[in-house]
């Protein structure tokens, strides 16, 4: 039987499958309706679609590390309570391993990759429709060196999460895991906006440096008074914002960039994950829903 499009539409309003799975759905069951209706239910695809409106802000953030290679994960769940479900750690920390190990970042690519029987976005579904909450892989980050150090930490029980990776080809070993593992620390409780200098956003910097302009010049001080007092507070600046120019959280007296240099080490860069940074929960109308609710 020809499957057409608008039976394609129909099952995906039903059911709220994404296209090619209401097609396929209909493929396997000969266009019926109700059959693929049920076959996508079986699958568990319908029952997840259904819930992927639903704002997930809660989850976990995992991250791992071996030598010179590491991997932090991000996935979201809808309440805290299923954040500490075994089954849902259990994915979470499986998800990372199989993203340490295959190198992808790429969500869709991530869920394509194998896992166990299934790929990992089948797990994903599966593990939806178990639990009943909507679930996201939200971002993953990589990093690697040829030689020297990349060292994981998670913070809060997976609140917060942080990969850095150091490039040494001469730091004693211990040391420089004890370092990458001390600024890792450090990334997580102080959360540097930019690495150093050079990256930091023009329009923020020069957003800042007007501001301080405008504070300067209305002390009444000469003008090359104002332009110190301006380059003073700019470097203040990238001592609040800039990890390597930040006051080394367990030694106030070195920069962050200073204890990696007496490590005989440099940056290669780092990744901070803190959980659900970045999406908005929406507001609950109460009233809606119990009219919602009454109506059905």
């Amino acid at each position: 039987m020809q499957i057409t499009a608008s039976m394609v539409k129909e099952l995906r309003d039903m059911s709220g499958a994404g296209m090619m799975d209401a097609k396929n759905a209909l493929s396997e069951n000969g266009g019926d309706i109700e059959a693929a209706m049920d076959w996508l239910r079986t699958k568990g695809m319908a029952k997840a679609a259904k819930k992927a409106g639903r704002v997930a802000n809660q989850g976990l953030v995992s991250a791992v590390s071996t030598g010179t290679s590491g991997a932090i994960v991000e996935i979201n769940a809808e309440t805290d309570f299923v954040a500490k479900n075994e089954e849902f750690v259990s994915f979470v920390n499986a998800v990372t391993e199989v993203v340490a190990t295959n190198g992808a970042t790429d969500v869709e690519a991530i869920k394509a990759l194998p896992m166990g029987d299934a790929t990992v976005g089948e797990t994903l579904t599966g593990l939806i429709a178990k639990i009943g909450e909507n679930m996201n892989i939200r971002r993953a980050s990589t990093w690697s060196v040829e030689s020297g150090v990349v060292k994981s930490y998670v913070h809060m029980g997976g609140k917060i999460g942080v990969v850095v990776a150091l490039e040494s080809d001469s730091a004693d070993a211990g040391k420089l895991e004890t370092v990458a593992k001390n600024v890792a620390m450090h990334i997580a409780a102080a959360n540097p906006l930019y690495m150093d200098r050079t990256s930091v956003d023009a329009d923020a910097l020069e957003r800042e440096r007007s501001i301080f302009m405008d504070q300067a010049k209305s002390s009444g001080k000469p003008e090359n008074i104002i332009e110190k007092i301006v380059e003073g507070r700019v470097n203040k600046y990238y001592g609040e914002v800039c990890l390597v120019d930040q006051a080394f959280i367990m030694d106030t007296d070195k920069k962050v960039g200073q204890v990696i240099t007496e490590a005989g080490a440099t940056l290669k860069g780092y990744t901070r994950f803190g959980l659900g940074e970045g999406i908005e929960k929406a507001e609950e109308d109460f009233a809606a829903e119990v009219a919602a609710v009454s109506a059905g």
